[in-house]
């Protein structure tokens, strides 16, 4: 299930992650660093591939989006399980 995290649940979760890894013998190590490589390559090759849609938005859709990632950060987003049972009827054909 994809979910939006948080800015603070972010940063709560790179410092369990740092912990991990501090632990980690050279075998997770070397596995963590392989799968984090790989998915940054492909994050770089994606970003070649297409233009940066942030950057084509108008300062009034940016600042709409900042004020609804600001809002969901302050608990006021409603979960994705309301949406889809309050609106369920438009959702089928």
């Amino acid at each position: 299930m994809f979910y939006f995290m948080t800015a603070v649940a972010i940063k709560e979760m790179r410092k369990e992650v740092k912990k991990y890894i501090d632990l980690a013998d050279e075998r997770m190590l070397k596995a963590v660093h392989a799968m984090l490589e790989a998915d940054l390559e492909e994050e770089i090759s994606d970003k070649e591939i297409s233009d940066d849609w942030w950057d084509e938005m108008s300062d009034e859709q940016r600042a709409s989006v900042e004020e609804g990632i600001a809002q969901l950060e302050r608990g006021e987003g409603i979960p994705h399980e309301e949406v889809v049972k309050k609106y369920s009827k438009w959702l089928t054909k």
